[in-house]
């Protein structure tokens, strides 16, 4: 949780809030997806998280992208923002957010891929006709919207 939410959390409480994500889809040379392994929910979904006060939101989605997997972006494509009913989500804890998702690609990156203990459990790249069951609900909208976009691409 970015310290911005956790601030607005504590005037709050569990209350619905605003939340803008910047998230990353990193795409490898085989076309598989990475995805991970939430720590606080057991589901599957991209790197991303919350935007800071006065934030740029490519720099958040690029901070998320190594704080979570240990890469680093060379170049972030914006693919879509994500919005709506479908993104209210309500965290295990009880928090809920009505998420604007600004959801980035990325084919371009370095680093070593390593998972951030305290918020993932595994890493791990996926064809998109073999994704794994229990995809993280506010990321179903985005993969899908990409998986579609990759099948209907000449």
């Amino acid at each position: 949780m970015s310290g911005y939410i956790r601030g607005i959390r504590k005037y709050v409480g569990h209350r619905t809030v605003i939340q803008c994500g910047a998230s990353v889809i990193v795409e490898n040379r085989c076309g598989e997806i990475l995805l991970q392994r939430r720590k606080d929910n057991g589901c599957w979904g991209y790197a991303g998280g919350s935007v800071e006060i006065d934030e740029r939101v490519e720099d958040a989605a690029a901070r998320e992208l190594f704080e979570e997997t240990g890469l680093i972006a060379r170049k972030l494509e914006l693919f879509g923002v994500f919005s709506g009913k479908e993104m209210h989500h309500v965290y295990p804890n009880g928090d809920e957010v009505s998420n604007v998702d600004v959801v980035y690609v990325c084919r371009e990156y370095g680093g070593d891929l390593r998972a951030n203990a305290s918020e993932v459990t595994a890493l791990q790249f996926f064809p998109l006709h073999g994704l794994p069951a229990g995809i993280n609900p506010p990321n179903r909208i985005a993969i899908d919207a990409y998986a579609g976009a990759r099948r209907d691409a000449p």
